[in-house]
C-alpha cells in the first residue's frame, strides 16, 4: 500500500559521526525506504513539520548516553502523513493519509521485562529517532504502525510538533509523579520549553503550581498560565528552600525539574515534603549531591521520566487538541537548522523551535 508519487531520494540533515564541533551537512539526495521494501508493521511518514530539541544538539555532541550512529538524521519531534504501510501489516488503526507524530520512541521489543510491564519507554531494545536510527530532520521517514501518535483534529501539525517531545513528556512526569487533585507541585524551570508545558498540563490536571525561574517575561508567562504562586530563584537565593515550604504549606507533594542545573535538583530534595516524589526531566550533565538520611527520613521517591509511553502521548495530544495546553513555538525554515543548533547552543533560542520542512 503505497503513494504513487513518493520520491527515492530526499533532502536530510546528517551527522557524519556525532562529537562535538560536528558537521551538519545538509543533504539533497539522501535515499527515502522504497514502499516495497517495508516490512510489516513498518510505515512510511512524509514530514511536514519537525521541532528542535536540545537533546537534539546533545545528540548531535557525541554527549548522549549508550551511544548515536553514525551518517545519523537527527530529530524526534515529526509530524507528518503516512504515505505507505507495509505488507502484511495485521494493525489496522492506521491508514494510508493519517497525520501522526513521530517520536523519539521509534519502537521497543514489546517481549523484554519492561515492555511486558507496561513500561515501554524503558525498553533496553528501543528504536530511538534521532539517536540510534534516523530521524524526523528529513522529508521521509520510516516508522511504525504501533509507535506513532494520530494526531487529533483541532490541532495543527506545527503545534503538535511542539510537544511531541516536550509536551508529552512533561504530562507522563506529571501523571507518574503520584500528586492529585488539589495537591502542590513545583516546577522549577518553569518558564522554559518543557516547564511552561508542565505548567498547562498540571492546571489541566487539577494540581496546584509553584513556578520556580527568574526574569520578569517568564514569571508574567507562569502566571499567565495558570501557576498559582512564583518565586524567582536569583531573588530568593540562599532562602529559596524556606520559602518554597512556606508557600506550599509544608512543602510540595512533587517535583517536576526540568531546569537544565543540578541545584535545582540538589534543593527539591530538600523542600519536598514527607513522602514526596522527586521526577527528573531535565538533563544536566551533573550529579546528585544530596544527604542520603534526608532522603530515607523524609521517605522520599526519585524517578526519572525519559519519554512517554504511547499512552500517555495519546492522553497529552488530546489535552492539547482540546485547547488547555498551548505551546510558546516559532516556525522556520528546514533549511536554518545549523544556526538554530547555533543559537541553542548559546542560549538565544525562547521557546520551541520548529522546522517547516517544505522551506
Amino acid at each position: 500500500m503505497a503513494h504513487p508519487d513518493i520520491p527515492q531520494t530526499q533532502r536530510a540533515f546528517v551527522v557524519v559521526e556525532p562529537k562535538p564541533g560536528s558537521e551538519l551537512l545538509l543533504k539533497s539526495d539522501h535515499p527515502v525506504a522504497k514502499p516495497d521494501a517495508l516490512l510489516p508493521g513498518q510505515c512510511l511518514v512524509k514530514i511536514e513539520y519537525s521541532g528542535v530539541c536540545h537533546s537534539d544538539l546533545t545528540i548531535r555532541k557525541g554527549l548522549f548516553p549508550n551511544g548515536q550512529k553514525t551518517n545519523l538524521v537527527g530529530g524526534h519531534e515529526g509530524v507528518g502523513v503516512v504515505v505507505a504501510i507495509g505488507q502484511g501489516t495485521t494493525a489496522n488503526h492506521l491508514k494510508l493519509g493519517d497525520r501522526v507524530g513521530v517520536k523519539f520512541m521509534v519502537d521497543a521489543c514489546a517481549n523484554c521485562e519492561q515492555c511486558l510491564k507496561g513500561a515501554e519507554s524503558f525498553c533496553p531494545f528501543m528504536k530511538k529517532g534521532g539517536h540510534n536510527t534516523d530521524g524526523t530532520f528529513c522529508e521521509y521517514v520510516l516508522s511504525y504502525v504501533n509507535h506513532v501518535t494520530l494526531i487529533p483534529d483541532g490541532l495543527s501539525s506545527e503545534a503538535a510538533s511542539a510537544i511531541m517531545c516536550a509536551g508529552i513528556t512533561v504530562y507522563s512526569a506529571l501523571k507518574h509523579c503520584g500528586a492529585r487533585i488539589g495537591d502542590w507541585v513545583v516546577l522549577p524551570g518553569s518558564g522554559g520549553g518543557l516547564g511552561h508545558l508542565a505548567v498547562q498540563y498540571a492546571v489541566a490536571m487539577g494540581i496546584r503550581v509553584l513556578a520556580i525561574d527568574t526574569g520578569e517575561e517568564k514569571k508574567k508567562l507562569t502566571l499567565s498560565l495558570g501557576a498559582e504562586k512564583w518565586i524567582d530563584f536569583k531573588e530568593a537565593g540562599e532562602n529559596l528552600i524556606q520559602q518554597v515550604v512556606a508557600a506550599t504549606d509544608g512543602g510540595p507533594h512533587a517535583a517536576i525539574v526540568t531546569a537544565s542545573n543540578g541545584t535545582a535538583y540538589n534543593q527539591a530534595v530538600m523542600y519536598l515534603r514527607t513522602l514526596g516524589t522527586l521526577m527528573c526531566v531535565g538533563l544536566p550533565l551533573a550529579n546528585l549531591n544530596v544527604p542520603i538520611p534526608i532522603i530515607a527520613v523524609k521517605g522520599l521517591t526519585i524517578r526519572g521520566c525519559f519519554v512517554a509511553n504511547r499512552q500517555d502521548s495519546n492522553e497529552a495530544v488530546r489535552i492539547a487538541a482540546s485547547g488547555k495546553v498551548k505551546c510558546n513555538y516559532s516556525v522556520r525554515g528546514f533549511s536554518e537548522l545549523p544556526a538554530i543548533f547555533d543559537e541553542m547552543d548559546k542560549g538565544q533560542i525562547v521557546g520551541r523551535v520548529v522546522l517547516d520542512i517544505n522551506k
